[in-house]
């Protein structure tokens, strides 16, 4: 990308023995359709992909039968306070992770996937290979990649049929959608996600526990499909 860029700026410079020849605004129109056709690079096309496939994989979790109940068993009680390894479950873990994800809080999804995936949620290293791979951080995509495959529990790892299925699954799905199990976060519930994010300080990453006023969108949002 660098030699490219830097070629259209070489080809792009003003002739100095006949500054007003040149048109500007043309010029940039010229550079504007050049870039526009010039072919994404490996890079750039697999953190698209990835990108894409998380959203899916996200979308379908969301939507799976029972969502809401796993969520509702690691909210805050009258008393509040953080997360016990009593009260954890790691289902609603990674759920109120692709939640987050869904509603524009990527950071604060990476740490609740973080705490599924050390719980043993092999769901959960599959969402922060593809977050990290994403953002083109190949190593820590690689890291949770291996933890995917090799390094978690005592369960027996996914197999590579397994996982070219859920690749095959999730281009499918961006492709045709899968009707009413596939749905987005409505605006009302990601309005409740930003509530609980203005409860933050200084908006950093969301580690409060969802409360029940979200749980009780989010069951309003399954029971709508």
């Amino acid at each position: 990308m660098t030699a490219t860029l830097e070629t259209l700026l070489t080809n792009a410079r003003i002739p100095l023995s006949d500054p007003k020849s040149f048109d500007i605004a043309a010029g940039l129109r010229r550079l504007a359709a050049d870039a526009s056709q010039k072919t994404p690079t490996l890079a750039i096309a697999r953190a698209t992909q990835a990108s894409q496939r998380l959203n899916v994989v996200c979308c379908w979790v969301l939507n799976e039968p029972g969502a809401p109940e796993h969520v509702d068993k690691i909210a805050e009680g009258p008393d509040g306070g953080p997360l016990t390894e009593e009260q954890m479950d790691v289902d609603g873990t990674l759920i109120f992770g692709c939640l987050l994800y869904l509603t524009g809080h990527p950071e604060s999804a990476q740490f609740w996937w973080q705490l599924a995936a050390g719980a043993g949620s092999r769901a959960a290293a599959y969402t922060l290979h593809l977050h990290h791979l994403a953002l083109g951080e190949t190593r820590r995509a690689r890291h949770w990649y291996h933890q995917l495959t090799h390094s978690m529990a005592d369960t027996a790892p996914p197999d590579a049929a397994f996982l070219e299925a859920l690749e095959i699954l999730a281009r499918y799905v961006r492709g045709h959608g899968s009707g009413s199990r596939a749905q987005a976060p409505s605006g009302r519930l990601e309005s409740e996600v930003d509530r609980l994010a203005a409860r933050t300080p200084n908006n950093s990453v969301i580690v409060a526990r969802p409360d029940q006023q979200l749980v009780a969108q989010l069951q309003q949002f399954a029971s709508g499909h």
